[in-house]
């Protein structure tokens, strides 16, 4: 099509047609949108809107909120499938960082301990299984809870939509490619430290019924 416009610019020596705006529409989504990236296409604009607001991939949203924490006793919910137990009490979050700037992972901390330092070896371990675990040494190191609401009132101004998808973008920037790929993507890792891995771990323990027999 830009093609086109090139060509009939030319023709009629009409130079406003090479620079028309080539708008697409029609149930675009997300695989469409990777087939024409291929095809290098000259398309401006497009028109998303059913597959924008309908969530063709995941039309319902499979997430709950869980109790972690009552008056400052942790709680922990327990289930047959490991993906639903819990990760008890009041935690911090950080970011690491490598050298290239990429996001290495995510690491879970309990609230009251030591904040995770850059250039110093951080042991990261899977919350559920006891022999993934890697020692993790980070450029940077980055907090990513910033408490907005509290005790019933805004606590800090919010940040305005375009604040916000600035800061949507910078953090899809920082992942690798691999992580953000359309097909097969490498999971990201979210880990915790060992003090909370122990912590976890030894609720999960106290808290599952003893049996018995007689």
């Amino acid at each position: 099509v830009r093609d086109r416009f090139t060509r009939t610019s030319v023709a009629f020596n009409i130079p406003t047609i090479k620079t028309l705006t080539i708008v697409a529409s029609n149930d675009i989504n997300e695989n469409i949108l990777m087939s024409l990236e291929k095809q290098q296409h000259a398309i401006d604009t497009f028109g998303i809107g059913t597959h924008l607001v309908t969530c063709q991939k995941q039309p319902a949203l499979g997430c709950v909120y869980k109790l972690v924490e009552l008056n400052g006793s942790p709680r922990i919910k327990l289930s047959q499938d490991i993906s639903k137990v819990t990760i008890p009490g009041r935690k911090n979050l950080f970011r690491l960082y490598g050298q290239d700037g990429k996001a290495l992972c995510d690491l879970m901390t309990k609230m009251d301990e030591e904040e995770p330092k850059a250039r110093t070896r951080i042991l990261c371990r899977h919350p559920f299984l006891e022999k993934k675990r890697a020692y993790v040494t980070p450029s940077s190191v980055h907090a990513m809870y910033n408490l907005y609401w509290t005790d019933g009132e805004i606590r800090h101004p919010l940040p305005t939509w375009e604040e916000a998808r600035k800061f949507a973008q910078e953090q899809i920037q920082s992942l690798r490619k691999d992580h953000i790929r359309n097909l097969n993507p490498t999971p990201y890792k979210v880990s915790v430290t060992d003090e909370l891995y122990s912590f976890m771990h030894q609720l999960w323990i106290e808290s599952v019924p003893i049996g018995e027999l007689s």
